[in-house]
């Protein structure tokens, strides 16, 4: 038989199988319909506030990452993945650049290294590049970050730090590329993390606490939350209905707004305002890191360049219309982003089932990557705040010493002192402090390693705090005590009032043998 005869069998082989797979993906985007409006201008806005937040999130790694987790630091990052190898982990499990090296050098290098390409993206550079090194370079410290890097908002930037990366083209310079446009399924994706976001932080709301439901929570959670703002006090003292009307509408936006994202245009676009305007909301109660301005981030998703466009000036409107009509999608565009959304899909069947789960976790990755992860936030809330305070002395014995505490920057100490307001900078020993208030040592074995390098008068780790009572020599004691802390009534004077509550931290010294003890079975560092 002849060439000519042969049947007309489709391969991968023959040269009518990319035309057929074009003209396959050309009819799946039809089917999507083409939107009057684009997201050039979504686009824009939505790569800039990452970039902000990455930004914030790389200059307090600059300042923090060497005295918690450095060579000499609280918790250092080579120990842990010393510990880590020692198991039979290594890259393919724990992703991170530091099992290369984890000096203090290299620390400070990937931190800074993102500072400046965060900046870059802040000024338009948002190619793909661009947008994967710095993903890489977070989820390098996230994966030795340790309890210091244990909060939802990391698995957030790194969940939209991925996806950003299908948002952009692969070169230039531009902060409105002409050749690339923004792929809607990629926006579809980001409107996916913010329904697990809002609908995650309700459910665990609902099955956790029982405040949440008896609608008392608000009664006692700006006075207990990890790190009050100054207007905290207001919120506490506000009338007993509003307190009471403010949980039911934390209900309402995180429980059924959610679902108004998957809605018509108009309907969607509502959603996005009030869910932005509820982020406002816990920004101006609370600091919660960069929680809430990631949130307001990812919800720009939800807008159009319809929408969006009111905020830009009439020839930037003009412009990105243009695009728009003229600019399609590449064959290979649509083949990444549909991989992409096979790929989110399959990732979010064990986050969604955690949704629907009783046993609802909360802030967790189920990949080694956390591209689709699972969040929820104050699940249970304490009706006391009980604060740890870390005091030291340079008396000879602690009976009947003369104690002076260390400040931190943004915790209760000093009761006349006013709360901060430091979001969305991230205050990590600060948060992790308030921790060690609620619980016991045992739960805070990091605390014991701080107090170690407090008596071993470390200056990167005595940097961390607003005030090192013994600024010439360390002290010879240590010793962690916890108050109870209360906002003060209106017409006290000061913020706070306080009294003793007991002891987490037995006064120790350098080389008290329970204290090394204590920190050889932790497998926390102990000096030469």
């Amino acid at each position: 038989m002849e060439a000519r005869d042969a049947p007309d069998v489709q391969s991968p082989e023959s040269p009518d199988f990319r035309p057929r797979l074009r003209r396959w993906i050309e009819w799946a985007d039809a089917r999507l319909g083409r939107p009057a409006h684009g997201y050039w201008l979504t686009r824009f806005a939505l790569l800039r506030a990452l970039g902000f937040i990455y930004f914030i999130a790389f200059l307090s790694a600059t300042q923090q990452l060497v005295p918690l987790i450095g060579v000499h630091g609280v918790t250092p990052a080579g120990d842990y993945l010393a510990h880590l190898s020692a198991a039979g982990h290594g890259s393919s499990d724990v992703p991170t650049l530091f099992w290369l090296t984890s000096s203090d050098t290299a620390l400070l290098v990937v931190a800074w290294l993102g500072t400046a390409l965060s900046l870059a993206v802040l000024c338009g550079v948002t190619n793909a590049p661009v947008m994967a090194a710095l993903w890489i370079l977070y989820t390098s410290i996230v994966n030795v970050g340790q309890v210091w890097y244990g909060y939802g908002w990391e698995l957030m930037v790194l969940e939209a730090g991925f996806l950003a990366i299908f948002l952009c083209p692969l070169g230039g310079l531009r902060p409105l590329p002409q050749r690339m446009p923004p792929s809607r399924v990629v926006m579809w994706l980001y409107r996916w993390m913010v329904f697990r976001v809002m609908f995650g932080a309700g459910l665990i709301k609902l099955r956790g606490d029982a405040c949440w439901r008896e609608l008392t929570c608000l009664d006692y959670h700006y006075e207990t939350q990890p790190v009050p703002s100054p207007l905290s006090w207001y919120w506490h003292h506000a009338p007993e209905w509003v307190l009471r009307a403010g949980v039911a509408g934390n209900h309402v936006v995180e429980l059924i707004v959610p679902w108004l994202i998957f809605g018509p245009r108009r309907v969607r676009h509502v959603a996005a305002v009030i869910l932005i305007s509820f982020q406002v909301l816990l920004i101006l109660s609370g600091n919660l890191s960069f929680l809430n301005w990631l949130t307001i981030a990812i919800c720009l998703a939800c807008f159009d360049d319809g929408a969006l466009g009111r905020l830009f000036p009439r020839r930037v409107r003009e412009r990105v219309a243009r695009l728009h009509r003229r600019v399609r999608p590449s064959p290979a565009q649509r083949l990444t982003v549909l991989g992409l959304a096979a790929v989110v899909a399959v990732l979010s069947i064990q986050p969604a089932l955690n949704l629907l789960s009783s046993n609802q976790s909360m802030n967790r990755a189920y990949d080694r990557f956390s591209v689709v992860n699972t969040y929820g936030a104050f699940g249970s809330v304490g009706d006391a705040r009980y604060q740890a305070i870390i005091q030291g002395t340079d008396d000879s014995s602690p009976d009947g010493a003369h104690w002076k505490s260390y400040v931190l920057p943004c915790q209760p100490g000093p009761v006349d002192r006013r709360p901060c307001l430091i979001t969305p900078y991230h205050l990590r020993l600060d948060w992790q402090i308030w921790f060690a208030g609620q619980s016991t040592l045992r739960r805070n074995p990091w605390l014991a390693s701080l107090v170690y390098q407090l008596l071993r008068g470390d200056d990167d780790v005595t940097g961390l705090f607003a005030v090192d009572p013994f600024p010439d020599r360390p002290p010879r004691f240590v010793r962690v005590v916890r108050y109870r802390y209360r906002f003060t009534d209106p017409g006290q004077p000061g913020w706070w009032v306080r009294e003793p509550a007991g002891e987490i931290m037995r006064p120790v010294s350098a080389d008290d043998p329970g204290l090394l003890d204590f920190l050889r079975d932790y497998d926390l560092p102990v000096g030469d």
